[in-house]
């Protein structure tokens, strides 16, 4: 991605990663409430952040499969664009499109990174209490 390397100039995976990201902080922040809300008992918490996590990043990986095919002028992504970096008609279902995928593909991966720290940690904090 280009933002890893210095900076992103394609207003249209700018665009595409403000959206997508707000979504994902306001589910991670969801999850964060549930796991902070079960923090009296730790193997619990880690068992459904993880389960929670894992169903953000399936969520994320259906996404990913229907954007190609989604209406690009019914995305957020769109409608953040500025009328000047909107891409033509005819080439705007495409870029718009595999974009999103990308996108989507993208911070699906980052959520699965958080979700194998969740289960590991279930796995660790559970077997801690079967050998007490």
């Amino acid at each position: 991605m280009n933002w890893l390397i210095g900076g992103m100039t394609n207003p249209i995976e700018n665009a595409a990663y403000v959206s997508v990201g707000r979504a994902c902080g306001f589910a991670g922040l969801g999850i964060f409430c549930i796991v902070i809300g079960l923090s009296f008992d730790a193997g619990l918490t880690a068992l459904v952040g993880s389960r929670l996590s894992i169903a953000l990043s399936l969520v994320l990986l259906v996404l990913a499969w229907r954007a190609p095919a989604r209406n690009y002028k019914k995305t957020e992504t769109w409608l953040i664009l500025q009328p000047g970096d909107r891409p033509q008609a005819n080439v705007a279902q495409r870029l718009i499109g595999e974009t999103s995928r990308n996108v989507y593909l993208w911070f699906a991966q980052q959520i699965a990174v958080v979700t194998i720290v969740f289960s590991v940690s279930a796995v660790v904090l559970q077997a801690r209490v079967l050998i007490s």
